[in-house]
Protein backbone atom coordinates (compact mmCIF):
# COMPACT_ATOMS: atom_id res chain seq x y z
CA UNK A 1 0.00 0.00 0.00
CA UNK A 2 1.23 3.47 -0.92
CA UNK A 3 1.61 6.52 1.29
CA UNK A 4 2.17 9.93 -0.27
CA UNK A 5 3.29 12.18 2.55
CA UNK A 6 2.91 15.87 1.72
CA UNK A 7 4.85 18.03 4.15
CA UNK A 8 5.48 21.74 4.52
CA UNK A 9 4.86 24.81 6.62
CA UNK A 10 1.41 26.20 7.35
CA UNK A 11 -0.61 27.44 4.36
CA UNK A 12 1.96 26.16 1.85
CA UNK A 13 -0.78 24.25 0.02
CA UNK A 14 -0.53 20.69 1.35
CA UNK A 15 -4.26 20.01 1.51
CA UNK A 16 -5.04 21.72 -1.79
CA UNK A 17 -2.32 19.78 -3.62
CA UNK A 18 -3.57 16.61 -1.91
CA UNK A 19 -7.10 17.30 -3.14
CA UNK A 20 -5.82 17.71 -6.69
CA UNK A 21 -3.64 14.59 -6.47
CA UNK A 22 -6.61 12.56 -5.27
CA UNK A 23 -8.56 13.66 -8.38
CA UNK A 24 -5.94 12.21 -10.76
CA UNK A 25 -4.94 9.03 -8.89
CA UNK A 26 -6.65 6.19 -7.09
CA UNK A 27 -5.32 7.44 -3.76
CA UNK A 28 -7.47 8.82 -0.94
CA UNK A 29 -6.73 12.05 0.94
CA UNK A 30 -6.41 12.21 4.70
CA UNK A 31 -5.40 15.78 5.43
CA UNK A 32 -4.14 16.66 8.87
CA UNK A 33 -7.09 18.86 9.80
CA UNK A 34 -9.60 16.05 9.31
CA UNK A 35 -8.68 15.03 12.88
CA UNK A 36 -7.56 18.38 14.25
CA UNK A 37 -10.85 20.21 13.69
CA UNK A 38 -13.18 17.72 15.45
CA UNK A 39 -10.85 17.56 18.46
CA UNK A 40 -10.74 21.35 18.71
CA UNK A 41 -14.55 21.40 18.43
CA UNK A 42 -14.95 18.94 21.29
CA UNK A 43 -12.21 20.13 23.65
CA UNK A 44 -11.99 23.78 22.67
CA UNK A 45 -8.24 23.54 22.05
CA UNK A 46 -5.58 21.56 20.17
CA UNK A 47 -5.09 18.25 22.01
CA UNK A 48 -2.23 16.47 20.26
CA UNK A 49 -2.46 13.11 22.01
CA UNK A 50 -6.14 12.70 21.13
CA UNK A 51 -5.51 13.76 17.53
CA UNK A 52 -2.73 11.15 17.24
CA UNK A 53 -4.96 8.40 18.66
CA UNK A 54 -7.74 9.22 16.19
CA UNK A 55 -5.30 9.29 13.29
CA UNK A 56 -3.96 5.89 14.33
CA UNK A 57 -7.45 4.39 14.13
CA UNK A 58 -7.79 5.70 10.58
CA UNK A 59 -4.33 4.50 9.53
CA UNK A 60 -4.79 1.05 11.07
CA UNK A 61 -8.13 0.50 9.37
CA UNK A 62 -6.99 2.03 6.09
CA UNK A 63 -4.05 -0.34 5.63
CA UNK A 64 -6.49 -3.24 6.01
CA UNK A 65 -8.60 -1.92 3.14
CA UNK A 66 -8.23 -2.69 -0.56
CA UNK A 67 -7.62 0.96 -1.44
CA UNK A 68 -4.38 1.55 -3.35
CA UNK A 69 -3.02 4.15 -1.00
CA UNK A 70 -3.31 7.34 0.99
CA UNK A 71 -2.21 10.95 0.69
CA UNK A 72 -1.45 12.35 4.15
CA UNK A 73 -0.57 15.95 4.90
CA UNK A 74 1.62 16.87 7.84
CA UNK A 75 3.46 19.91 9.14
CA UNK A 76 6.76 18.25 10.13
CA UNK A 77 8.82 20.09 12.72
CA UNK A 78 12.27 18.76 11.86
CA UNK A 79 13.70 19.94 15.17
CA UNK A 80 11.22 17.90 17.21
CA UNK A 81 12.17 14.30 18.00
CA UNK A 82 8.49 13.52 18.61
CA UNK A 83 7.63 14.34 14.97
CA UNK A 84 10.43 12.06 13.72
CA UNK A 85 9.17 9.27 15.97
CA UNK A 86 5.57 9.83 14.89
CA UNK A 87 6.45 9.62 11.19
CA UNK A 88 8.70 6.61 11.74
CA UNK A 89 5.75 4.76 13.31
CA UNK A 90 3.40 5.92 10.56
CA UNK A 91 5.47 4.86 7.57
CA UNK A 92 6.02 1.34 8.97
CA UNK A 93 2.37 0.65 8.16
CA UNK A 94 2.82 1.23 4.41
CA UNK A 95 4.72 -0.64 1.69
CA UNK A 96 5.68 2.31 -0.50
CA UNK A 97 6.49 5.79 0.82
CA UNK A 98 6.59 8.92 -1.34
CA UNK A 99 7.47 12.19 0.35
CA UNK A 100 6.71 15.57 -1.19
CA UNK A 101 7.94 18.73 0.51
CA UNK A 102 6.24 21.94 -0.54
CA UNK A 103 7.95 25.24 0.06
CA UNK A 104 6.79 28.82 -0.44
CA UNK A 105 7.65 32.20 1.04
CA UNK A 106 5.91 33.48 4.12
CA UNK A 107 4.34 36.23 1.99
CA UNK A 108 2.68 33.69 -0.32
CA UNK A 109 1.61 31.52 2.62
CA UNK A 110 -0.06 34.51 4.29
CA UNK A 111 -2.04 35.07 1.08
CA UNK A 112 -3.03 31.40 0.94
CA UNK A 113 -3.95 31.45 4.62
CA UNK A 114 -7.24 33.16 3.77
CA UNK A 115 -8.33 31.23 0.67
CA UNK A 116 -11.89 29.95 0.47
CA UNK A 117 -10.84 26.28 0.26
CA UNK A 118 -8.63 26.55 3.35
CA UNK A 119 -11.28 28.30 5.42
CA UNK A 120 -13.99 25.87 4.29
CA UNK A 121 -11.97 22.82 5.38
CA UNK A 122 -10.21 24.22 8.45
CA UNK A 123 -12.54 25.97 10.84
CA UNK A 124 -9.69 26.75 13.23
CA UNK A 125 -8.15 28.99 10.55
CA UNK A 126 -11.22 31.21 10.13
CA UNK A 127 -9.93 33.70 12.67
CA UNK A 128 -7.55 35.13 10.07
CA UNK A 129 -5.69 37.37 12.49
CA UNK A 130 -4.91 34.49 14.87
CA UNK A 131 -4.09 32.18 11.97
CA UNK A 132 -1.74 34.75 10.43
CA UNK A 133 0.03 35.05 13.78
CA UNK A 134 0.63 31.29 13.77
CA UNK A 135 2.14 31.51 10.27
CA UNK A 136 4.29 34.47 11.32
CA UNK A 137 5.48 32.66 14.47
CA UNK A 138 6.37 29.34 12.81
CA UNK A 139 10.06 30.12 13.22
CA UNK A 140 9.87 28.52 16.67
CA UNK A 141 10.28 25.21 14.78
CA UNK A 142 12.18 24.28 11.63
CA UNK A 143 9.55 23.37 9.04
CA UNK A 144 11.81 23.09 5.99
CA UNK A 145 14.21 20.17 5.66
CA UNK A 146 17.94 20.47 5.34
CA UNK A 147 19.57 18.97 2.26
CA UNK A 148 19.80 15.19 2.60
CA UNK A 149 17.71 15.10 5.77
CA UNK A 150 14.59 13.41 4.38
CA UNK A 151 15.07 9.66 4.93
CA UNK A 152 12.85 8.43 2.10
CA UNK A 153 14.31 7.32 -1.22
CA UNK A 154 11.22 8.64 -3.03
CA UNK A 155 11.44 12.34 -2.23
CA UNK A 156 10.51 15.45 -4.17
CA UNK A 157 10.85 19.09 -3.08
CA UNK A 158 8.70 21.59 -4.94
CA UNK A 159 8.67 25.35 -4.60
CA UNK A 160 4.99 25.84 -5.39
CA UNK A 161 4.87 29.62 -5.02
CA UNK A 162 3.99 30.21 -8.66
CA UNK A 163 2.34 26.89 -9.48
CA UNK A 164 -1.30 25.89 -9.47
CA UNK A 165 -2.14 22.98 -7.17
CA UNK A 166 -3.27 20.91 -10.15
CA UNK A 167 0.14 21.40 -11.81
CA UNK A 168 1.95 20.35 -8.62
CA UNK A 169 -0.28 17.26 -8.37
CA UNK A 170 0.53 16.36 -11.96
CA UNK A 171 4.26 16.73 -11.24
CA UNK A 172 3.94 14.39 -8.24
CA UNK A 173 1.96 11.82 -10.19
CA UNK A 174 4.47 11.81 -13.04
CA UNK A 175 7.58 11.76 -10.83
CA UNK A 176 6.40 8.77 -8.80
CA UNK A 177 4.32 6.97 -11.44
CA UNK A 178 1.16 7.21 -9.41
Amino acid sequence: MKLVLIIGAGAVGKMTVGQELMKITDLRLFHNHMMIEPVIDVFGYFKGDTISKLRDVIFDDFVKSDIAGMIFTFMWAFDMKSDWKYLDNLVKRFDEIYCVELIASQEIRLERNKTENRLKNKASKRDIEASNKRVLNEDTHRLVSNEGEIPFKNYLRINNENLEASEVARMIKEKFGL
